[in-house]
């Protein structure tokens, strides 16, 4: 079977009903993605969906120590200006990552599209939450779609 890597992308901010059902769909689709071949999981490291899917991971790997969650962060000081709670999950996902690779040391205007293009190159699947057709998750998925990945849209499953 070959390895697999999926990536994710999905807005900062879930309403609350929607949040619930995510939380709930994720951890099925990363065990399907695993049934799949998938062993390398991206995330971004934005507060919302990617925090969200990287703690999934994280908890799934207890079960499945062959997962690796590689975070792609578009600088080392992208927390800055989060709560003392979001900065504290950040840290933790960062100490529990197999990986860290930083596309910038300092924000700049062009790191977050940078990271949002390396999340996606590489990756054969993208698992998203994308609401809306403007913003950097929206982007990131046309971006997976016209490489070729295959694409879910966790959003267009909980809204059905």
């Amino acid at each position: 079977m070959d390895i697999k890597i999926c990536c994710f992308t999905g807005h900062r901010v879930i309403p609350g009903g929607y949040m619930k059902k995510v939380f709930e769909l994720l951890p099925s689709v990363i065990e399907e993605l695993y049934a799949k071949g998938v062993r390398e999981f991206r995330a971004g490291g934005a507060l919302g969906f990617d925090t969200l899917a990287a703690l999934c991971v994280i908890e799934f790997r207890q079960t499945h120590p062959d997962v690796r969650l590689n975070l792609i962060l578009p600088c080392r000081d992208q927390d800055r200006k989060w709560s003392s709670f979001d900065q504290k999950t950040y840290r933790f996902v960062i100490e529990k990552a197999d990986s860290v690779m930083y596309v910038s040391d300092l924000y700049t205007p062009g790191c977050m599209h940078k990271r949002n293009r390396s999340l996606v190159n590489g990756s054969d699947i993208c698992v998203a939450y994308v609401a809306r057709s403007d913003g950097g998750s929206a982007y990131t998925f046309s971006y997976a779609l016209s490489k070729g990945l295959e694409a879910l849209n966790l959003y267009d499953i909980i809204t059905k």
